[in-house]
């Protein structure tokens, strides 16, 4: 688990550790603990984290190094997803479900050296 990320989200969404305590139902000491990893959070706490920052178990848990804080509305982290050996990617299901993807559906791949790689879901060409 990456104890960093627990501190990393809370920030980002302005939180101090006693408002994260008291929605998640634990003291601030408990909160504290967590994020210098002298504890771990019990499964029940990690997904009401999860919950609380609007992100996946795996976005809380792993390493994330994309994150750059809350998401506007309409606007989601749908996690990792890693390269195959052919330079293929999947699509995570949310994403697919959230944006009307299915297979043979046509994405145009747009770039920009600083902020990333978006696809856009086009009609057929």
């Amino acid at each position: 688990m990456d104890f960093n990320n627990l501190k990393i989200f809370r920030k980002k969404f302005g939180y101090t550790q006693d408002q994260i305590a008291e929605k998640v139902g634990v003291s601030r000491q408990a909160v504290a603990k967590w994020e210098k990893g002298e504890t771990l959070p019990d499964i029940d706490n990690i997904i009401a984290l999860a919950d609380i920052y609007g992100v996946t178990i795996d976005s809380l848990v792993r390493n994330v190094a994309a994150y750059r804080g809350p998401t506007p509305e309409k606007q989601y982290m749908f996690g990792v997803v890693r390269l195959n050996e052919k330079s293929e990617i999947t699509l995570p299901e949310k994403c697919k479900k959230v944006f009307g993807l299915s297979v043979g559906d046509t994405l145009l791949m747009l770039g920009d050296e600083e902020r990333g790689i978006a696809l856009i879901k086009i009609d057929e060409i």
